[in-house]
């Protein structure tokens, strides 16, 4: 038995890191044409049919452009801060079921790489864990952009890893576990805890936005002084694993708030199944959404939505979820 759940395990591993890889590129080609398509614009359209083709163009240039190492870097944490982004990013999918239990020839497979029951915690602490990618990434560069972007960037994360943290005890009081299992089947028995915590659902949807980097809170990649960040001094594969990262944990925060207040995959039917990947879809579709209708706001603004008003709402939103539950 320990043979096969080892085996098991390190099946799901490697599915996980091709699709979710996959899905990346897959992710730029849907961006690019939701965006075209809002702005009244065709997008890609002619590498291949319907532009199809320009995600394995993509993906080509990525892997066989020239490798770089500017001078004057620190070239050994310049090097690691792109592998900490995307490790990290998949490290998080670990405790997260992406669809129910069902049985292949007749083995019951669990799409779940480990169902521990410290699941919330696990992927809020990997994903914060991940800041030290575009934090080292800056830090090694010999660019002073960068190093703005870097500090900027954590700063963000950090102030916004509170509000991920304060807005999802109230729930986890409410289901008494921090498995994404356990929450899945307290809403298949009491229904969606967006009606109970419709507060906390919005405060972590919206750092959710910080937490991936996404317009309207894209501060880190300095868009506005025409420059990519961080990655300014990045090329080639290593550039592209920022990238990856970046829409792995679009994917991955996708699946984990419809898990969390929308019912997850109900009781674990075909139709609850393809009801998770719906929710995750709308989601998915919303950072793009966004992107095309809202500005990037200021630094201060940001730091002061989280401090000011979002954080002592989530403080609030627990008072009153404990006092209700006494």
């Amino acid at each position: 038995m320990e043979t096969a759940y080892l085996i098991e395990t390190i099946i799901k591993i490697v599915v996980i890191l091709l699709v979710f890889s996959a899905l990346a590129g897959l992710g730029t080609y849907f961006e690019r044409k939701v965006l075209a398509f809002m702005q009244r614009r065709l997008g890609p359209m002619y590498v291949g049919p319907f532009g199809l083709l320009q995600v394995a163009a993509d993906g080509v240039k990525l892997f066989t452009k020239e490798d770089i190492i500017p001078t004057n870097v620190v070239g050994r944490i310049f090097k690691l801060a792109p592998v900490i982004t995307a490790a990290t990013a998949f490290m998080a999918s670990a405790a997260i079921p992406f669809l129910p239990s069902f049985e292949l020839f007749g083995y019951k497979v669990n799409p779940i790489v480990s169902d521990i029951n410290i699941g919330i915690l696990y992927i809020l602490g990997v994903m914060g864990v991940g800041l030290y990618g575009p934090l080292l990434g800056g830090m090694a560069s010999a660019n002073k952009f960068s190093l703005i972007s870097a500090a900027r960037g954590a700063a963000v994360f950090i102030s916004y890893e509170v509000v991920t943290g304060l807005s999802i005890l109230a729930p986890i009081m409410m289901v008494g576990s921090l498995s994404l299992i356990d929450f899945n089947n307290y809403q298949a028995e009491h229904g969606w805890i967006i009606w109970s915590q419709p507060v906390a659902f919005i405060l972590f949807w919206i750092a959710a936005f910080a937490e991936t980097g996404r317009t309207p809170f894209h501060l880190i990649a300095n868009d506005h002084e025409i420059i990519d960040g961080f990655g300014t001094e990045y090329s080639g594969m290593r550039w592209g694993l920022f990238f990856i990262g970046e829409y792995a944990n679009m994917f991955f925060i996708s699946f984990v708030i419809p898990l969390i207040f929308l019912g997850g995959f109900g009781d674990g039917s075909v139709m609850g199944a393809l009801a998770l990947l719906g929710k995750m879809a709308f989601f998915f579709f919303f950072f793009l959404w966004t992107r095309a209708a809202w500005p990037d706001i200021r630094p201060d603004q940001l730091m002061w939505l989280c401090w000011k008003v979002l954080m002592p709402i989530a403080v609030v939103n627990i008072v009153i979820t404990g006092l209700v539950m006494m």
